[in-house]
């Protein structure tokens, strides 16, 4: 939004996200990211009457407003529906996705679908783009934006050998599930090695106050809990452990080893089982097609099994040494920075 308003474009902004995205648009966007950040199956289904009421909301706003081109952004569950519904009631309208839903890993089947949806998709991974243009919908490899984002957060630091990173997630739900097993894998890995401190990242004051309210008075010295840090955090580090999502991208650019965590609620695992096609869940092994990273999810996800790996990658300079060489050839899969500015030209050559 920001590249667009800089491309010197009388532009107008209306639709749905997050505060930064309100704060560029101005009064007339709605800021919803607190009651849509559901995760998990359970959730969705608890809200259904909100996202129904959302949605023909943003109908109702689509089809008063007449803008150019609706851009939309991730968040396959609300957008792709979207897509499909204005593709019906309006099928002159220009719709540009941005930030291809995962189709890839859980219903190729649907990108013919999306090409019948779609006029433009932007994507961020290079694989992604060769995969949807060979199924007849036109697509654009940007970059990916958070390149730009954490070149802006490198700093020159050494990395501290007694210092392990917990990365336990950006939502409530996944703090619940996912910080006390790294709890009870730091007390298990400190019966190891006496001298490891850990720090955790947090996302937000909130989550912060979520991780202290979980952690024993006798635990409160293992860990230093440290809000709107996680590049720091992931730069001083000698080892972490990342909880599925975009953190796992994060921590390969910044060439952090680490385990993977991830865990929800068991009718949302099985859900997923049943629908996910690829090998692997986190996006660095995802890319380099193997497991790079070691994957600890659900039943698997025991601090036992995360302090062994964590032991690994401290004890092991060459296994430490190849899973680095590894995130610098995933590095260079995710292109240059200028991922907005690519992606802006797009979307005004699409409308012009």
């Amino acid at each position: 939004m920001r590249a667009l308003r800089n491309a010197d474009v009388d532009l107008r902004f209306i639709g749905r996200g997050g505060p930064q995205m309100k704060a560029v648009a101005g009064a007339n966007f709605q800021d919803w990211i607190e009651k849509s950040g559901v995760l998990g199956l359970w959730e969705v289904i608890k809200h259904y009457g909100y996202f129904r009421k959302q949605f023909h909301e943003t109908l109702y706003e689509i089809d008063s407003s007449k803008p150019t081109a609706v851009v939309l952004i991730d968040y396959p569950g609300f957008n792709l529906r979207l897509a499909r519904t204005l593709r019906k009631q309006s099928p002159s309208q220009k719709i540009i996705y941005y930030i291809s839903p995962q189709v890839w890993a859980w219903n190729r089947g649907r990108i013919k679908k999306m090409a019948r949806w779609l006029d433009l998709m932007l994507c961020i991974f290079p694989f992604e783009a060769d995969l949807y243009n060979e199924s007849g919908l036109r697509t654009i490899f940007v970059g990916h934006p958070m390149i730009e984002r954490l070149r802006e957060h490198k700093i020159d630091i050494e990395r501290d050998p007694n210092v392990i990173g917990l990365f336990p997630g950006s939502r409530a739900r996944e703090i619940r599930k996912i910080f006390p097993i790294l709890i009870e894998t730091a007390r298990e890995l400190r019966q190891s090695k006496p001298n490891l401190r850990f720090e955790v990242a947090a996302a937000s004051d909130e989550l912060a106050r979520e991780m202290e309210n979980l952690v024993d008075s006798q635990d409160r010295n293992l860990f230093e809990i440290k809000v709107g840090q996680t590049a720091k955090i992931m730069q001083r580090a000698f080892v972490g452990i990342v909880a599925s999502g975009s953190a796992t991208l994060e921590a390969a650019y910044f060439r952090m080893p680490f385990a993977l965590i991830y865990k929800v609620a068991w009718p949302t695992y099985f859900a997923g089982r049943l629908l996910v096609t690829v090998k692997y869940l986190g996006m660095p092994n995802v890319l380099a097609n193997k497991e790079v990273v070691p994957e600890f999810i659900q039943h698997r996800a025991q601090p036992h099994n995360l302090a062994s790996a964590v032991l690994r990658l401290l004890d092991d300079s060459m296994a430490r040494q190849e899973m680095i060489w590894e995130f610098d050839k995933i590095g260079g899969q995710l292109g240059e920075s200028g991922a907005s500015d690519r992606a802006a030209r797009a979307i005004l050559a699409e409308i012009a």
